[in-house]
């Protein structure tokens, strides 16, 4: 029959096929292999995915190649901007290995990378849920999750006093017939409405918008407002909650907000700082600058470390209206008000505090003082350019404050002295009371700023970090820096003199034969120094104090260079002496590589911790790659780390990572969906003022030399005992830098630039004096886990 009789045809084919295909698979793999060899890594990429679309069968045999493969070739599209490419070359590989961690977690980083921030969290999530125990992915996770949900999140929905209220104000104004609500900040409204309820509020009150939204509801979305004089029901007005603020201000003195944003010495381990850089923070910024920057850091005032001193009283410093619609057009161009504040105390006038009453309306308000329990910071306006910081009794302070690019502008601050012998007011002052006045409040700014006015100079403005600050304040850290490099020099010179004699008897040699003179000689090779830590960084420069050094620094900014090159100048170092690397490199990937073809550093200084309190991501590959640019005798800074942690209890911190049940959140089950974004690792920590009970003394829990790799461990377990009962909910940790066995620096002390972090346990343990808990630590490339092992 025919049937029968085309059967056997079809097999032969069949069988054709399949030995066509396998002998196409078997060349590719060749191909790609060869391809790997010579580093061609697109075409082993195409070779790859040929053979894994043609035998699926063979995933598990080429899976590890692949990715190496996909990786590197991911790299050098990376480095060529072919985006679209390399995201395509990931969809592929997902699609062959769509349950693969590691490739997930690298689809991440680049996402990341790119800023596609969303996206990457989705992709290194996946990877957790894949491998619970994949290090990489966590620390990727954890470090995304931090971006899109900031941790003030957890903070506010944990706040109840905060959420009762609001909850209160919706509801009268419900009863009253606000039927249809709009809430600005968590949704989408395309009707018009009788109540629009935000708190898009942040610690300067406009920070996030609340002025531009209410003028767009009010103007697109809000029914008329009600005026005093009509009666009748709510639904046919518009009504805003809140219903107005006041602003509140006070001068402090507060060390730690001075340390973070003023430089304060003019002498740092032997450098002189010249007097035309001027050093500022992000937080002092001109309306005048292209780019709108936060006028305001913020600070818990009441967890400061070290407290604050009030100079003054609390004043008014603002109010605003947000149902008055004119009112609120009027703030972005109405004139600063001129404000004069009696000083009640003596002290240095470090920055202007503010905070607000929110009245949400007529019965229900919030304060974010901080004398409150609230989940805001205050706002907080460092002081600078004044000649003389100090003020007492009988001193005025004196401000502008506007609502300019609307942000909480205070600006201009000065002070204006006893001495002069012109009454002001009995207490502070706003415009309207100005009017009693006449000029005198005007002239009275005026004097004082004449006498904060300097000589005219050429000024270089360099805008630091407020970290970088705090670093270039920490006089211990440059002195320890400057002995520990000295002592290395030291040890390298007789080396380096030996070389210098042989060469010149070889020199001498050569000059008797051919009537040279020995003076002659060339002078011998410098050390060489570099300095790859983050940001700006005068290490470089105190190397160069230390004899014959050629240091490298690898800042990026420019304004960060003239800065150095004008601190180099004002110490009289000639020109060439310090270099920067990074116009010596094409790829800043790339900056650990040699000074020059045939020598190498005596020196590189690294950047082991972040200041978030954070091990440096990719520390340990930097460390092994430094460790083969070293000279004979040549050192790592820091050679090794200890870090240090101990056991407390602080509610505080269980409820800064997340949301606790449905009691603080009105009886709305909130938690499950936010706290998929919660992470174990609490950064920027100060544990000096953290509201805790320490249950054990500090221990060691890891090392990590850079310098002896071999005695590095990837997991160990810590005994740790147990000193009071309690419940342990958290892990604070710190570390010790070791530049050498006796110069150590403590991230953890009061000059440090570097804050704490700390490991918060998803549930408590109840423990009691005596008793001994045991730690796992598990250290991966540059991350570390810590456990406790039950």
């Amino acid at each position: 029959m025919p049937h029968s009789r085309a059967r056997p045809r079809r097999d032969a084919g069949r069988g054709a096929g399949t030995a066509g295909r396998n002998e196409l698979v078997s060349r590719s793999l060749q191909s790609a292999e060869h391809c790997l060899g010579a580093q061609d890594f697109g075409t082993a990429y195409a070779h790859y995915l040929l053979v894994l679309s043609l035998a699926p069968e063979l995933n598990d045999d080429v899976k590890e190649t692949f990715q190496y493969t996909l990786f590197r070739w991911a790299e050098e599209l990376d480095s060529l901007n072919r985006t679209q490419d390399l995201l395509g070359c990931y969809e592929q590989a997902l699609e062959l290995f769509p349950d693969d961690e590691v490739i997930c977690n690298s689809m991440g980083e680049h996402l990341f990378r790119m800023g596609f921030r969303d996206e990457a969290a989705g992709y290194f999530h996946k990877a957790v849920k894949l491998n619970p125990d994949f290090n990489d992915a966590k620390e990727n996770f954890y470090r995304v999750a931090n971006w899109l949900v900031e941790r003030w999140h957890f903070i506010m929905l944990n706040d109840t006093k905060r959420n009762t209220i609001y909850n209160a104000a919706i509801q009268k104004a419900v009863c009253l017939g606000s039927k249809s609500v709009l809430d600005i900040g968590a949704g989408t409204g395309i009707l018009r409405v009788s109540l629009v309820v935000t708190e898009t509020v942040d610690a300067g009150l406009f920070g996030e918008g609340i002025v531009e939204s209410l003028i767009h509801a009010w103007e697109h979305l809000l029914l008329q407002p009600k005026t005093k004089a009509e009666n009748g029901n709510y639904e046919k007005y518009g009504k805003v909650i809140p219903a107005s603020a006041v602003i509140f201000g006070m001068a402090v003195e507060c060390a730690e907000i001075r340390r973070h944003h003023r430089v304060g010495i003019k002498d740092i381990a032997g450098i002189c700082l010249p007097t035309n850089v001027k050093f500022q923070s992000p937080a002092y910024s001109s309306v005048d600058t292209e780019e709108t920057i936060e006028p305001y850091t913020t600070e818990k005032m009441s967890r400061v470390p070290g407290g604050y001193l009030a100079l003054t009283e609390c004043f008014e410093i603002m109010t605003v209206d947000f149902n008055n619609l004119q009112e609120l057009k009027s703030l972005a161009t109405k004139k600063p008000d001129k404000i004069g504040v009696p000083v009640i105390k003596e002290g240095i006038l470090d920055a202007i505090v503010v905070w607000f009453i929110l009245q949400l309306d007529d019965e229900h308000s919030l304060s974010t003082s901080p004398s409150e329990e609230t989940c805001w910071e205050q706002a907080v306006y460092p002081v600078h350019d004044l000649a003389d910081y100090w003020i007492k009794p009988g001193d005025h302070v004196m401000m502008d404050v506007s609502c300019q690019d609307y942000y909480l502008r205070v600006q201009s601050i000065s002070v204006f002295g006893s001495e002069h012998e012109m009454d002001v007011a009995k207490s502070f002052t706003k415009n309207k009371d100005f009017l009693s006045l006449g000029n005198e409040a005007e002239l009275c700014s005026a004097l004082a700023n004449l006498q904060t006015s300097q000589p005219d100079a050429i000024e270089q403005t360099c805008v630091l970090e407020s970290t970088e600050i705090a670093l270039l304040n920490n006089i211990p850290y440059h002195e320890a820096f400057k002995v520990a490099m000295r002592k290395v020099l030291s040890s390298l010179t007789p080396e380096k003199l030996c070389l210098a004699m042989d060469t010149h008897c070889q020199n001498n040699e050569m000059r008797c034969g051919s009537g040279q003179n020995s003076s002659e000689q060339s002078a011998p090779e410098p050390f060489y120094v570099l300095d790859v830590s983050e940001g700006f960084s005068i290490l470089p420069i105190i190397a160069g104090t230390l004899g014959q050094v050629k240091p490298y620094s690898s800042v990026e900014k420019d304004q960060h260079r003239i800065t150095l090159d004008l601190i180099s100048e004002t110490n009289h170092f000639p020109k060439e002496t310090l270099e920067f690397w990074l116009r010596h490199v094409e790829d800043e990937s790339a900056v650990l590589q040699r000074p020059k073809s045939d020598k190498l550093w005596s020196i590189i200084i690294l950047d082991v911790i972040e200041p978030s309190g954070l091990i440096q991501q990719e520390i340990m590959e930097k460390a092994a790659i430094s460790r083969c640019l070293l000279q004979s005798g040549g050192k790592i800074f820091p050679q090794y780390v200890l870090m240090f942690g101990l056991l407390v209890e602080s509610q505080t911190l269980v409820e800064e990572s997340a949301v606790q049940g449905t009691e603080r959140t009105l009886g709305l089950n909130i938690a499950p969906f936010i706290n998929q974004f919660q992470v174990p690792i609490r950064v920027f920590l100060d544990l000096s003022s953290l509201p805790c009970i320490p249950l054990s003394k500090p221990v060691e829990l890891l090392r990590l030399d850079l310098m002896i790799p071999y005695l590095n461990t990837s997991n160990r377990e810590v005994k740790v005992q147990i000193c009071k009962s309690g419940q342990v909910t958290a892990i604070p940790f710190w570390y010790h830098m070791y530049l050498d066995d006796e110069i150590r620096l403590d991230t953890s002390s009061e000059t440090s630039h570097w804050k704490q972090a700390a490991v918060v346990l998803d549930n408590p343990i109840q423990v009691e004096m005596g008793e001994e808990l045991i730690l796992n630590i598990q250290h991966h490339k540059s991350n570390v886990s810590i456990t406790v092992k039950q």
